[in-house]
């Protein structure tokens, strides 16, 4: 047989078993695992009267110690806790001598969600049984010449005892953080609602208003805005967000509403919030006007996407890319034309109508004139110089094109809307007709 092997193939030493001195031999015997395995099975008929007796004083040394449970003692909690001190003597002594495992934390897994239901860290709990175990021990101290213990046999109690009570109070830690996501859960759940209230049409006001918030443990500011973004990004940006910020997934978006946006350093924390992502954000309102920095916003995330609105990259900072945020106060005039499409169109349609009329390039040309004159408030000097061509030329181009547009170009209103059909209205523009 080769070294290094079993016959089974696998590594000879895994197939032994750990020796165990007894008796100045090697016998073979598993390892045991936990400490109490090790204190001799007798201990627990002899320690029994004195273990359990020590109930009513861990209870009273409990209160005396720890202030948070001094008034906490009577109904439900103070139930609790009774119970939990007996089911652990009980227990303690029922493994002494076994190397089980043991069998039922669920009342110390209780013992810390009530904790932080009540409002309270695990530092108190923690004390108690540090107290608890205090007290047991010096119980089991006082009359351990009666138990026919050697000194290694108490040593190993000691050991069994605090390595029991560890046990249970890591049982509780877990209670307190799964009762702690709960709520975390719970609380974002209630925020969701929060943001989704928010977003419908109308919002909700006063008293429901106070009540979701309150519900949603998120104080009510005196101003707000709203931001939204795509879905994916919503998570990098709350992650980013100061903690008064709340954010959801509303209608495919995410959005976020953020308290006091014009408080200080409120400008870089939308910035870096938002580095590497579009967003656009509504105009600052008093809470009684948020269907107005709702609209807003999602007014102008679909032209945002659609590239309608380009954002303006904000500075590098650091490590992360430019901020695209978009401010929609920023962009009233594409607003407000997108608001209505059919009116919109409709507007182009008319004050363009001459363009359609037009070869190709003859229209290409009319544009650009138009343009060149309308950015310079009627200054042909100023419009040739643009075009680079001599202001006679313009002058020749705008007799032809007021032929064209029939006097629309010498009103005041009918020239605006010229120029807002030219800037904005591309898109709903007749097809040019075919040179030839």
């Amino acid at each position: 047989m080769s070294d290094g092997a079993s016959v089974d193939g696998s590594p000879a030493d895994a197939a032994r078993p750990p020796l165990r001195a007894v008796d100045g031999c090697a016998h073979l015997h598993p390892a045991r695992r936990h400490p109490w395995a090790e204190v001799p099975p007798a201990a627990a008929d002899r320690m029994r009267a004195a273990v359990l007796d020590t109930s009513d004083d861990i209870i009273e040394q409990v209160r005396a110690q720890i202030a948070e449970y001094a008034l906490s003692m009577n109904g439900v909690f103070g139930q609790n806790i009774r119970r939990g001190v007996s089911v652990a003597l009980e227990q303690f002594l029922q493994l002494l001598g076994t190397d089980a495992d043991l069998p039922d934390t669920r009342v110390y897994f209780e013992l810390g969600r009530v904790e932080h239901r009540h409002g309270r860290t695990m530092d108190a709990l923690q004390t108690a049984y540090r107290v608890g175990t205090r007290v047991l021990w010096r119980r089991i101290s006082a009359g351990s010449d009666d138990y026919g213990l050697t000194p290694d046999d108490i040593f190993r109690l000691a050991e069994a005892l605090f390595a029991y009570t560890e046990q249970l109070a890591a049982a509780s830690v877990a209670g307190y953080a799964h009762e702690q996501s709960l709520t975390a859960g719970s609380r974002q759940a209630r925020r969701h609602a929060l943001v989704s209230a928010l977003m419908r049409t109308p919002p909700p006001e006063g008293p429901e208003l106070e009540r979701l918030a309150r519900d949603a443990e998120w104080a009510l500011p005196r101003r707000l805005t709203v931001l939204v973004c795509d879905e994916e990004s919503l998570q990098a940006v709350c992650r980013r967000m100061p903690p008064d910020a709340i954010g959801a997934r509303v209608d495919g978006l995410g959005v976020v509403v953020v308290p006091d946006p014009e408080a200080p350093g409120r400008a870089d924390d939308l910035a870096e919030a938002t580095a590497g992502v579009t967003a656009v954000v509504g105009p600052t309102v008093g809470t009684d006007q948020i269907a107005r920095a709702v609209t807003r916003a999602r007014s102008a995330w679909p032209l945002v996407a659609a590239g309608e609105i380009v954002p303006v990259e904000g500075p590098t900072r650091g490590n992360r890319p430019p901020s695209r945020l978009v401010r929609s106060d920023d962009h009233l005039l594409a607003l407000l034309l997108h608001a209505d499409v059919s009116v919109t169109a409709d507007l182009v349609a008319q004050r363009l109508e001459p363009l359609r009329r037009m070869t190709a390039s003859a229209r290409d040309r009319a544009v650009e004139t138009l343009r060149a004159w309308l950015d310079a408030h009627g200054d042909v000097a100023e419009a040739a110089g643009t075009l680079h061509v001599h202001p006679q030329t313009v002058r020749y181009r705008l007799a032809r094109l007021k032929e064209s547009f029939a006097g629309a170009l010498d009103d005041p209103v009918a020239r605006l809307e010229v120029a807002l059909a030219l800037r904005f209205g591309m898109a709903f523009a007749p097809e040019p007709a075919v040179e030839g």
